[in-house]
């Protein structure tokens, strides 16, 4: 298939699309031991979270007050039987990274506060309406199941669907185009047939009138 038969004429493969490296790997299988490492490690959070009745705050907490809790028994014990401290890697956070950290945060949002600007003055209407239209997604999707299942269906979603469509891509976009074609053919014809009656009604009223 040629680029112009691919969904938006992309020419890169879908590998490149998702950055390539080690994220693209995973997402597509390519490295099967951390992936199904991924969903496996996801899913046995999942089940302690809904069955254990544990929240994630009151579970990192607990955590949290374990793992101090050995370690300054350790601390303690290794002083006094003259023992090596636990081995902890020096917990600092340079200026550099403070900045880089910063700086990325700020981009992006400031790009965010641009688009909503846009948005709110009604400069970009069809990015509105994609906004509204994922926003409703959101809240209807959130409004069926709780954030940590629909956090794990994503994620099963983003390790499964990448690598389908990677496998049948040629059937996929095919039959997406076709589809697309025909929709796109349907939505001419209505708007031929009865937006322009409705609008040479509207211009014949207003001659009227």
């Amino acid at each position: 298939m040629g680029s112009s038969d691919r969904l938006f004429n992309r020419q890169r493969t879908v590998h490149d699309v998702l950055g390539g490296g080690l994220f693209a790997d995973v997402i597509l299988w390519r490295q099967k031991n951390l992936t199904v490492g991924i969903l496996l490690v996801t899913l046995a959070a999942w089940l302690v979270f809904e069955r254990s009745g544990y929240t994630l705050l009151s579970l990192v907490s607990s955590v949290l007050l374990l793992l101090f809790g050995i370690l300054f028994l350790w601390a303690k014990s290794a002083a006094i039987l003259n023992r090596p401290a636990p081995p902890l890697p020096e917990l600092y956070l340079s200026e550099e990274m403070a900045n880089e950290v910063t700086a990325f945060i700020r981009s992006h949002v400031n790009d965010l506060l641009s688009v909503s600007q846009d948005i709110a003055l009604g400069r970009n209407s069809k990015l509105f309406f994609k906004v509204a239209l994922c926003l409703w997604l959101i809240s209807f999707v959130g409004g069926l199941t709780d954030f940590l299942t629909l956090g794990y269906t994503s994620l099963v979603i983003l390790l499964t669907l990448p690598a389908f469509y990677e496998r049948y891509e040629d059937h996929i976009d095919k039959y997406t185009i076709m589809g697309y074609r025909k929709l796109k053919q349907l939505y001419v014809n209505f708007d031929e047939q009865f937006i322009n009656r409705v609008r040479k009604w509207i211009l014949e009223t207003k001659k009227l009138s």
